[in-house]
């Protein structure tokens, strides 16, 4: 059981730290792996829950749109209109950068608002959180 509410807790962190809120999950999964836990589990899980929490981002990108005109829009039309113009100029390959703090998040809603297809998005966006863990994992194993 033990193990269980481990995962949990990783997929958790993971989750949580790809959506808006303010969240860390690199330390999560070297605790896990110090622990010694199964470095490609821990590293699955951490995946998944972080790829889900950007999905949620993305989801939220796609309907949120329709309300950039009301006064609780949570972004300034200044800062929407920059952000998807830098979205444009560099395009899907900046789904490459998800994994980034600050900017990666932000990044995965303007792909919704933008309408980038959902398994393009998948695909790149799994490539740069499952590439972050891995170099997390071999950095807590020193061998980064």
């Amino acid at each position: 059981m033990i193990d269980l509410s481990v995962y949990a807790g990783l997929f958790a962190a993971a989750f949580l730290a790809a959506t808006l809120l303010p969240a860390q999950s690199e330390a999560a999964l070297a605790m896990t792996v110090a622990a010694g836990y199964p470095a490609l589990t821990a590293i699955t899980v951490a995946s998944v829950g972080n790829v889900l929490g950007s999905v949620v981002n993305w989801v939220l990108g796609r309907f949120i749109g329709r309300f950039r005109d009301r006064p609780w829009f949570p972004v300034s039309e200044r800062h929407l209109v920059r952000a998807e113009r830098w979205y444009r100029r560099f395009g899907k390959w900046s789904l490459l950068l998800a994994w980034v703090p600050i900017i990666g998040d932000p990044l995965t809603v303007i792909a919704g608002v933008l309408r980038e297809p959902l398994p393009v998005f998948l695909l790149l966006v799994a490539v740069a959180k499952i590439g972050r863990y891995v170099v997390v994992v071999l950095a807590t194993q020193g061998l980064v």
